[in-house]
């Protein structure tokens, strides 16, 4: 076999469509049998790539041509009943005597599924990514709600929590008067909604002061302040927001049918924080804070503020207080009990 025909065998059998065409008519002159099989009866009928692929950019093909660099392309052709997708580079290529384009086309139909795969599991996984940092942002808000962040980042490092005591720390428990008979009214759902709204606001007055929410139990709600981080103002804090959860429900009720009133009853003591539960965990503080404060609680009439002499004596000089003489308190003995009505200085609210 000449070197001649083994030119030919070897355009013959590759797998990559060539053509070669007139530089300055774009005619086609020659076409190997892939380019054929892709575009039948384009030699020797005076044809040119611009009937063949009219889809082309030949606006920028003339551009690069002139510029001596390659011009590449992709389309899609429609061969017995199924789309193929060709890659399509053109080259100028020239000697002392001629000068031709060479046309190659190569079908890449694998090579783009392989892309679109590719694509659609990057956009899954992406997608899926989104939705796990959605989840972990939801879980990371909602046990932010019940704990300090202290002690959520605590148990995210190390698994587990080591209960905390705290030697001065300052308790507030709230209790709504008739609750149960508002619950079961004509509309509880309306009652429930309005409960959510306070306590929304409890919590933005709470965190003014940097007040910690513990928990709500039906329409109770608990405070402190001095953890999880130590706090020298903890019960001057406790005793502000104590006055603000008053004064929020007197001026709601002044422009609201529905009537809130509460009994409030705050405490400065030890207490201990914790998690409490294994499946179903919560924070929660104990002690004797806590119990003293649940007593001051008891003791209130409705849309007043009670507190012991062992808050008393820490408070005194900056608010304005009714003596209530001694009382009887259940587990701690006879106490001085005190009204708080207020303090010394003007106390402004949350907007």
């Amino acid at each position: 076999m000449n070197l001649e025909k083994f030119n030919e065998v070897l355009l013959e059998s590759v797998g990559v469509g060539l053509a070669v065409l007139e530089p300055k008519t774009f005619e086609i002159r020659f076409g190997n049998r892939r380019f054929l099989e892709w575009f039948p009866g384009t030699v020797g009928a005076d044809v040119t790539l611009r009937e063949v692929l009219p889809n082309l950019d030949y606006r920028r093909l003339e551009e690069r041509l002139a510029k001596d660099r390659p011009f590449t392309a992709e389309m899609e052709l429609k061969v017995k009943r199924r789309t193929v997708t060709l890659g399509i580079q053109i080259t100028r290529m020239s000697d002392e005597d001629m000068s031709v384009l060479i046309v190659e086309c190569q079908n890449i139909s694998k090579i783009k599924e392989l892309e679109y795969m590719i694509e659609s599991y990057s956009k899954m996984v992406e997608k899926q990514n989104r939705t796990l940092q959605r989840e972990k942002e939801r879980v990371e808000k909602l046990l932010l709600n019940i704990m300090p962040k202290s002690v959520y980042e605590e148990l995210k490092t190390f698994g587990v929590t080591t209960p905390q005591k705290y030697a001065a720390a300052s308790v507030l428990m709230l209790d709504f008067v008739g609750f149960t008979d508002m619950a079961i009214s004509d509309d509880p759902s309306g009652v429930i909604t309005e409960l959510n709204d306070i306590f929304t606001a409890f919590d933005r007055i709470a965190e003014q002061f940097g007040c910690e929410r513990i928990k709500t139990i039906g329409d109770a709600y608990m405070a402190v302040s001095g953890l999880p981080e130590p706090t020298p103002d903890h019960a001057h804090n406790i005793a502000k927001v104590a006055l603000l959860f008053v004064r929020y429900l007197e001026r709601r009720n002044a422009g609201n049918a529905q009537q809130w009133r509460c009994r409030v009853g705050i405490n400065s003591g030890t207490v201990i924080g914790s998690i409490v539960g294994i499946q179903k965990y919560v924070y929660d503080i104990f002690g004797p804070g806590v119990n003293l404060a649940s007593r001051m609680e008891a003791q209130s009439d409705p849309m007043e503020i009670t507190l012991c002499e062992d808050m008393y004596e820490l408070i005194k000089h900056d608010f304005r207080f009714t003596d209530l003489g001694e009382m009887e308190v259940k587990g701690f003995g006879r106490k001085s009990l005190y009204r708080l009505d207020g303090t010394q200085e003007p106390l402004s609210m949350v907007p």
